[in-house]
């Protein structure tokens, strides 16, 4: 059977698929895509956010979480370190994704020679060493540190709003040239104190879409495994055109396994078993869709308080009918209703069950195409409304 679409992402080979398949085994092969698929779903990320106190790690950790300083659940913040013990805050739309916001740096309880071993440094994937002004020779020491153990670390400067608005204030000099100067300054100081090529990101937790959280963005995808490297995409802000983009194309390439999934279930000749798993597999692939786009409820009410945007107005620009709402069995009927074609396939898949000697490969065909279809519709739709939320968010 043909299981290829023109514009299907090149999907990631599973050991023992493509056997398993040629061999008939449809259980075995729909095994090793189930156990792959949750593997994906459960794989772990852990960010240490960390640097002096003051700079801003709970306000960025906030902001990352898509919530409000003030919000339940927040990362305490003040003008004065309010971290006096490593403290997890899982992602509200992954908890398998927790930013852990570590003790400033060079306190009393925490001085720079056993910050390491007194945050647990081996649990983390990568480092984020925040300042709000200068890099200092605690942020040096700790840099060292994490290199020599052989993990990332990326320098962030944040509040750089301030700084843009405190320039404009007594000088001509323009946003761009301003953040030129930061940029420079913050890379030679790093410099004079030892770090070679320094990486610095210019950010604004009250405004990730701006700056260089993008570029951060850029960078952890080039250094991350894959499997880690999908997990931070699902969860990133949707920032830019380019973020969602990245993310519409990374579920992408799981549709062919998903299709595949239903194709192994239409092989078993047991009336409406391969509609059932279909339903089952596009209730759980959807809901991962609409929440990795933020067009779940609580995270377009999180969006909405962060932006001043009513939660209305964010939902008015919505035209999928699965986002915003409790993915049922019956939502799904809909759903396949209007797509016209696909319903009638599902009908033909039953139908041709029961063929002599053609109907199984007829039926694993045709429940491929009908799901590949019915997600891709869905994906698309998704895509182009996280866009148009976007723009009403930031307008």
């Amino acid at each position: 059977m043909s299981m290829e679409d023109p514009d299907d992402s090149c999907p990631e080979e599973i050991p023992g698929v493509k056997e398993a398949l040629k061999n008939n085994d449809t259980a075995g092969a729909a095994k090793r895509i189930k156990e792959y698929l949750e593997k994906q779903t459960n794989v772990s990320l852990n960010i240490a956010i960390t640097g002096e106190s003051g700079a801003g790690k709970s306000t960025f950790i906030n902001a990352f979480r898509g919530i409000k300083n003030r919000d339940e659940g927040a990362a305490p913040t003040g003008v004065t370190e309010t971290t006096s013990e490593v403290t997890p805050y899982p992602h509200p739309d992954n908890p398998n994704v927790t930013l852990w916001d570590l003790p400033g740096i060079g306190t009393k309880d925490f001085p720079a020679r056993k910050y390491l071993k007194l945050v647990g440094f081996d649990k983390y994937d990568f480092f984020l060493i925040i300042s709000d002004t200068r890099f200092r020779e605690n942020d040096v020491k700790l840099a060292q540190k994490i290199k020599k153990m052989k993990k990332n670390f990326y320098f962030v400067r944040s509040k750089i709003d301030n700084d843009i608005r405190a320039e404009e204030s007594v000088s001509d000099s323009s946003k761009e040239k301003t953040l030129t100067k930061i940029r420079d300054d913050c890379v030679q100081r790093l410099k004079d104190l030892g770090i070679e090529s320094p990486r610095v990101f210019l950010m604004s937790s009250f405004q990730l879409h701006k700056y260089d959280f993008s570029l951060l963005q850029e960078t952890l995808e080039t250094e991350l495994p894959k499997d880690k490297r999908d997990t931070l995409l699902y969860v990133m802000p949707n920032v830019n055109p380019d973020v969602i983009s990245k993310k519409k194309k990374a579920l992408k390439v799981h549709l062919y396994l998903l299709a595949t999934l239903s194709a192994a279930a239409a092989a078993v000749p047991v009336p409406g078993l391969s509609v059932a798993v279909d339903v089952a597999v596009l209730i759980g692939a959807v809901t991962h869709f609409v929440h990795a786009f933020g067009l779940d409820v609580q995270s377009l009410k999180r969006l909405a308080i962060r932006t001043a945007v009513s939660y209305t107005e964010l939902r008015d620009v919505i035209i999928s009918p699965v986002a915003a709402k409790e993915i049922t069995k019956e939502l799904f009927l809909k759903v396949f209703a209007q797509l016209g074609g696909a319903a009638g396939l599902i009908g033909a898949e039953e139908v041709s069950r029961f063929i002599p000697i053609v109907g199984i490969p007829v039926a694993m065909s045709l429940s491929f195409v009908t799901t590949y279809r019915v997600l891709n519709f869905i994906l698309n739709q998704l895509a182009e409304d996280a866009q148009k939320v976007l723009n009403k968010a930031l307008v």
